[in-house]
């Protein structure tokens, strides 16, 4: 059975509870090994702005380049709409959370802060008994008033 097999429908309290904790994860830029169980890895497809990912081989570039560049971040959810449109074994999961972080480009005095809606689709699936992340596609960045553009 690959990862993206499903034989079970999560939950909607278990896949709102699931993506507050992904994002705690990554507000704490918890070890790659700790985020990893989140995501399927064969077939895993994660868009971003800067570009897309595969598998976990390209997650983990990603991840290894965002806990370098971003800090004091801070993922609040908004909103979680739980749909169920190809029956039992997947969901489709329609977030919004709002992301405020910092950067620092040198040699700039000061770091820049950044503030934004993003407005996402993910894909879950249950493995192993517990939610995972197969598509993860950021569809739009809002700008907070005063936020630096990326």
């Amino acid at each position: 059975m690959n990862d993206a097999t499903a034989v079970a429908r999560p939950t909607e309290e278990t896949i709102e509870r699931f993506v507050t904790d992904w994002y705690v994860a990554l507000d704490r830029h918890d070890p790659v090994e700790e985020v990893l169980p989140y995501l399927i890895d064969e077939g895993l497809v994660m868009r971003f702005p800067e570009g897309e990912t595969r598998g976990h081989a390209g997650f983990l570039e990603w991840y290894d380049r965002v806990i370098r560049t971003f800090f004091d971040e801070v993922h609040e959810v908004k909103e979680v709409a739980v749909h169920y449109p190809d029956g039992p074994g997947t969901a489709t999961v329609d977030v919004v959370v709002n992301w405020q972080a910092r950067i620092w480009n040198p040699p700039a005095a000061r770091s820049t802060w950044l503030g934004f809606d993003a407005v996402q689709t993910w894909t879950v699936v249950e493995r192993d008994g517990l939610p995972a992340i197969a598509t993860y596609a950021v569809n739009a960045l809002n700008a907070m008033p005063g936020s630096a553009s990326l």
